[in-house]
């Protein structure tokens, strides 16, 4: 049974009673194993398994606790505990209650809202102050779900960013107009499913007994009150307050900061046995992390014993040679490749160590860059075959536009009502069997000066002017063509998607509709236009060697999705596949090269932290908007507690490109690695 290996502390916290448990489960100290025995425990309980929620802030680290639970309950039992992210989880309560849900990734919705934002013009306003751009202006929306539970967005900007005060409503009505679009579509974001979970628990018991909730330090204002809305019974919580990193996301330290305080029965655990590192690394990161403030009181325990190696200090003159110098001693360890770890905190950090590695033939893999899924060629495959599945789908439309020349986010837009508009409805109808009694389905917009609206549509075109470009006569007839901003370019674009959709409508099979959309003539245009932008040189020609390279690997990406479909004999199973879960596949094999936020919850036998100069680590600029020294000194624990056997620190003097010198890390003075002279003093007073 799991209770039989855990020890006193971990055991204790798995067996306490019901209520509000907080357990603070310092780096390395089993807190797996404790919720898994935690979870074992219910069990022996008779709490049934359907009433155990368990939350994560993976699916990879929700499998793992599932799969060690079924090791000793099987399968049938343990598959039962409703376990997950909190963004899975609320999906499948959402399919259950509601039916289908339209799930979109931050990427698309950008799109629909950049083409919202684009209708706005800011010129009128006597501002010194540019007005926020659209992708900042989502990302801040997005900040401010996570984080506000009281004001309208209008009145949180306002009291946040003073300078931008006469931009608030504007920014507010694209908000509201962007919110209003989404509920038209069906359309859900992240944010949305938390928001939609919260109204339902709000409403419903949800029949949970126990919610088990791992690294809760990270959790923000807008999952707390989706915790808070369930009212569990018992409560399980399980974090590191010296672990909380994710502050620029929105997380909320001060959530497990007051668990005491707002749960006056509450319990708190701590485990603090370190089973991964050595005595002399342990005693590193403890140096440094006590330099904050102490909420919960703890001191790591080492377990392990015999000869250890002290952490070392490797100094370079200059950055780039110490680039070279960590691959020199990457590539003389003895070291497993996959056991070695480079952790950096900014990701400029990463291609100089790449570079240096791949050039002595060292094979690394680095993660926190542009992953498989995130690839634009994987992403526009993907908009075409969200197609298929829901062709009501207005953001899949308007991001395939993005490879259409001449066709911006609102055109695009407005050509997909339009479509409906033809279709009376339906954007297949629109597209295939038209309604030719509507001679101009383009609509007028409602103009606004104070809010920002002042453009109208363009006078309407002729499809004659498409005659000679030799497209399906059918396709001619189609009132679409008539809008002015349609290039002979971009009318090809549309003639290729109406004669791919063709094809698909009779297709069941995801493998072969992948294979379809792959070798279609739509997605040829994002092939030569990636391609094309991929193979510029800084003069402006294009490398046809490159070139040929670049479509070859976008083949072989299409070809990798393809395999990927196999599996699958639903078109939406598989393409909520690819959405939920793209973000825990991983490729390639070697050296792992890791951002700190990317490194959280992994190990490895050697490690090494670099460009520990200050602006760097701590990163200077990050801090003067939202960060602080705190936050920055948790990163910098979270790095070195990362390392079981070997951990090394290093920095350089000089930047020879940008002509910089450096100073070191004042995490370097508090590690006691360098003595504490006039440049620490000088640090501490930035």
């Amino acid at each position: 049974m799991p209770l039989s290996r855990l020890n006193h502390q971990q055991l204790t916290a798995a067996t306490a009673p019901y209520g509000h448990n907080l357990i603070i489960a310092s780096a390395g100290t089993g807190k797996t194993s404790t919720i898994v025995g935690r979870i074992a425990h219910l069990l022996s309980r008779n709490v049934k398994p359907e009433e155990i929620l368990l939350l994560t802030f993976t699916n990879k680290a929700a499998q793992e606790m599932v799969d060690r639970v079924a090791t000793f309950f099987g399968r049938e039992i343990a598959s039962k505990v409703d376990a997950g992210t909190f963004h899975a989880v609320s999906y499948r309560w959402l399919k259950r209650k509601v039916g289908k849900v339209v799930l979109k990734q931050p990427r698309e919705l950008k799109t629909l809202f950049r083409s919202v934002y684009e209708k706005r013009t800011f010129s009128h306003l006597d501002n010194p102050i540019s007005a926020y751009g659209a992708n900042h202006l989502y990302d801040l929306y997005s900040y401010y779900q996570n984080t506000e539970t009281t004001h309208h967005f209008e009145a949180w900007v306002k009291e946040r960013y003073e300078e931008h005060e006469s931009y608030a409503l504007i920014y507010a009505d694209i908000v509201d107009e962007f919110e209003a679009l989404k509920r038209e579509y069906g359309f859900l974001n992240f944010n949305d499913l938390l928001i939609r979970m919260r109204e339902m628990a709000a409403q419903n018991d949800l029949g949970y007994q126990e919610v088990l909730i791992d690294e809760y330090q990270d959790t923000n204002a807008l999952q707390g009150t989706l915790i808070d809305a369930m009212r569990p019974p018992s409560l399980f919580c399980v974090g590191d307050y010296d672990q909380s990193i994710y502050a620029f996301n929105g997380a909320d330290i001060s959530i497990i900061g007051s668990f005491s305080t707002r749960f006056p029965d509450a319990k708190v655990y701590t485990l603090n046995k370190n089973y991964r590192s050595t005595v002399p690394i342990l005693s590193l990161a403890n140096t440094v992390i006590a330099y904050n403030e102490r909420i919960y009181p703890k001191a790591l325990e080492v377990t392990r014993t015999g000869e250890a190696q002290s952490p070392s200090l490797v100094v370079y003159e200059e950055l780039f040679e110490q680039y070279h110098g960590i691959a020199h001693l990457i590539r003389a360890s003895t070291t497993v490749r996959e056991e070695i770890a480079v952790i950096f905190r900014n990701n400029a950090s990463a291609d100089g160590i790449e570079a240096s590695l791949r050039e002595m033939g060292v094979p690394c893999r680095r993660r926190g860059g542009t992953s498989f899924f995130d690839s634009k060629e994987v992403k526009a495959l993907l908009d075409m075959y969200t197609l298929l599945v829901n062709e009501s789908d207005m953001m899949a439309f308007i991001h395939l536009f993005d490879y259409a020349k001449g066709v911006g986010s609102a055109v695009a837009k407005e050509l997909f009502i339009a479509l409906q508009k033809l279709g009376h409805g339906s954007f297949l109808r629109g597209l295939y069997t038209p309604d030719t009694g509507i001679s101009n389905p383009f609509e007028k917009r409602k103009l606004n000066h104070q809010l920002g609206l002042f453009d109208d549509y363009s006078e309407l075109g002729s499809a004659g002017r498409f005659a000679k470009l030799g497209l399906d006569p059918t396709f001619m007839t189609n009132p679409i063509l008539k809008h002015a901003k349609l290039s002979k370019d971009s009318a090809t674009f549309l003639h290729d998607l109406f004669s791919l959709f063709r094809q698909l409508k009779t297709i069941h099979e995801p493998k072969v509709a992948v294979q379809k959309i792959a070798l279609s003539a739509l997605y040829g245009h994002v092939i030569e236009h990636l391609s094309h932008r991929r193979a510029m040189t800084e003069n402006g020609s294009v490398d046809e060697k490159v070139k040929s390279d670049s479509q070859e690997k976008i083949r072989r990406k299409c070809t990798l999705l393809f395999e990927l479909s196999r599996p699958y004999k639903e078109h939406e199973r598989f393409l909520n596949a690819m959405i939920l879960g793209s973000q825990d596949l991983t490729q390639g094999e070697g050296v792992h090269l890791l951002s700190i936020h990317a490194s959280k919850g992994l190990e490895y036998q050697e490690v090494y932290v670099i460009d520990l100069m200050d602006g760097r680590f701590p990163n200077r600029k990050l801090m003067s908007r939202s960060g602080s020294i705190e936050e920055e000194r948790r990163l910098f624990y979270v790095a070195v507690t990362r390392a079981k056997d070997r951990l090394y620190l290093s920095y350089a003097k000089y930047d020879k490109i940008k002509k910089t010198p450096f100073v070191p890390s004042q995490f370097l003075f508090e590690t006691g690695l360098l003595p504490k002279d006039e440049q620490y003093r000088a640090l501490l007073e930035k």
